[in-house]
């Protein structure tokens, strides 16, 4: 699976939640992968989103983590 999400040395605005979230819609189960020049290591980033989200970070390996979500249904 690869990232569908980079972060970056900015902030974790609405827009890239409100991004995440969509995506949570439509897969459930999505990679996202930090910069180096990000603020956050991957466990607070994937903290942060999970919480806004309402998700599961369900892994962290270097600068990526994984989120899940149920995915809702049509």
């Amino acid at each position: 699976m690869k990232p569908i999400f980079q972060i970056g040395k900015g902030e974790i605005s609405e827009n890239m939640i409100a991004s995440v979230d969509e995506a949570l819609k439509k897969r459930g189960l999505i990679k996202l992968a930090l910069l180096e020049t990000a603020p956050y290591d991957a466990r607070e980033a994937g903290a942060l989103l999970a919480e806004a989200t309402g998700a599961e970070l369900v892994q962290c390996i270097g600068r990526r983590f994984v989120l899940y979500r149920e995915p809702e249904e049509d």
